[in-house]
């Protein structure tokens, strides 16, 4: 039945439009597809006609010296058939091969390391003297590389820094030392080991300020960038006839983490500049036992003469505690913990001094300079400051200011002249040595007794 208010005519015109709406929709979507074809054919027709002919140069507005560089063509520009045969390719510089040390000439020894050899050297082709270091290789078996080497040069690479030897590069050998490795280092005049030894007196207090800023400035960047020295004191210190030292002989560096590694080994630092917890057998430390060593140095400056000179472990420790008292719980929390600490036997409390005698050893210290010298040596190693806190101490802020490095006096170089004199000072410990206290002292009753004396406001421990 149809509808009473339908109209079939007008039902019939609709569904003609929409049926040519729909038929236009098509033929302009057909139309669109089409000319996408087209474009596309034309783009690859294109593509394989360029692929297909020589470039012409000629006809392009690039330079010619722009074309020059992927095809090495006629002085026109026009590139040969031999040229477009070759890829322009860039070395990367770190693979370069290393030189060979035949390119310097070696002009005199310096010294002799525990991890190697150095000596004086100019280099052939520029005629700039530098410093090469050999190192020591006979210690490892089956044709391997020292550890130790592999961390100097690691640790070398990373520490950038003005007041940090730079290692230039790592050179071979030839022919019959064609195994030999050779650090190239840049050339300073003097070490602070030597040279105190031939100043008639010893640093101003303004220049010992200036050294030690600049020490302290090293040894945070080190720090900051996760690299213990481990073998800080002033033979590998050196210096130049400017006023400028810098840290050298990373034999014994290493990087740590936050915290440090468990299995440190605790033969490291020189004796003379060895940190309490070290020679109590420590095998967990940090960043300390390198401001320790800087405790040494900076008294060191003061007088010329090392600071702890011991014969041996025992020798040291009686040292130490003579010079900052003797550790109790309540000066050095935990250290009857330590390996080498549990045999230990310390006079009762009641019969000895326990504070540090550092004031009355550096009579003319200013007061800040004492607290600075009596915080590096702490026995403590939580309680030594920082690189970082050192260097904002009060002691650098009060008269005499530090020296500018330009008004530094001069000196004349022992390296740069003749083999250097050797020194009573003693070595790096060697990695072949057994860990632990040495001598023929038992450390079991090394303080069976203590008696104090009044002798310059120190005291002295009596050895069994």
């Amino acid at each position: 039945m149809a509808s009473r208010w339908a109209s079939a005519a007008d039902d019939a015109v609709e569904d003609a439009r929409r049926k040519a709406e729909k038929e236009e929709k098509k033929r302009l979507k057909a139309e669109k597809q089409r000319k996408a074809e087209e474009v596309k054919r034309a783009a690859e027709a294109s593509s394989t006609e360029t692929n297909g002919r020589r470039h012409d140069y000629e006809d392009t507005e690039r330079p010619a010296k722009r074309r020059r560089l992927s095809y090495s063509g006629d002085e026109q520009g026009n590139a040969t058939e031999e040229s477009e045969r070759h890829l322009l390719c860039f070395q990367p510089p770190s693979w370069q091969h290393s030189r060979s040390i035949e390119r310097f000439d070696m002009l005199n020894a310096i010294e002799e390391g525990s991890y190697g050899f150095v000596s004086r050297a100019r280099e052939e082709s520029t005629g700039e003297i530098v410093a090469i270091k050999k190192l020591k290789l006979d210690a490892v078996r089956d044709g391997g590389f020292p550890v130790t080497a592999l961390r100097e040069i690691q640790c070398l690479n990373a520490a950038k820094h003005r007041h940090v030897v730079n290692l230039r590069e790592v050179v071979s050998g030839e022919g019959e030392t064609r195994n030999d490795i050779f650090l190239v280092m840049e050339f300073l005049e003097h070490d602070l080991k030597t040279l105190q030894e031939d100043m008639d007196e010893p640093f101003l207090p303004s220049e010992i300020k200036t050294l030690l800023l600049q020490l302290g400035s090293a040894v945070e960047f080190l720090h900051d960038h996760w690299i213990l020295h481990r073998d800080l004191k002033t033979s590998n210190i050196l210096m130049n006839n400017r006023g400028e030292i810098k840290i050298a002989d990373f034999g014994m560096a290493r990087f740590v983490g936050d915290p440090p590694p468990t299995n440190l080994t605790q033969l490291v630092v020189t004796l003379w500049y060895r940190s309490p917890e070290l020679l109590l057998g420590a095998k967990e430390y940090d960043r300390s036992v390198d401001m320790w060593s800087l405790g040494c140095i900076f008294g060191e400056l003061l007088t010329k003469q090392p600071l702890l000179q011991g014969k041996n472990e025992v020798d040291q420790l009686s040292k130490i505690f003579e010079l900052c008292g003797i550790p109790s719980e309540d000066t050095w929390p935990g250290f009857k913990r330590l390996p080498n600490a549990r045999t230990l036997r310390l006079p009762p409390a009641s019969k000895t001094a326990q504070g540090s005698i550092v004031r009355s050893k550096f009579a003319t210290l200013t007061n800040a300079g004492v607290k600075l010298l009596d915080s590096l040596l702490s026995l403590d190693p939580v309680k030594r400051p920082s690189a970082n806190a050192m260097l904002e101490h009060p002691y650098f802020r009060e008269d005499p200011r530090p020296k500018p490095t330009a008004v530094f006096p001069t000196f004349p170089s022992k390296a740069g002249q003749e083999k250097r004199r050797r020194h009573a000072s003693p070595n790096a410990p060697a990695r072949a040595a057994a860990p632990g206290l040495q001598g023929d002292v038992d450390f079991s009753s090394i303080f069976k007794g203590r008696e104090e004396e009044e002798k310059g406001g120190g005291f002295h421990l009596k050895l069994v």
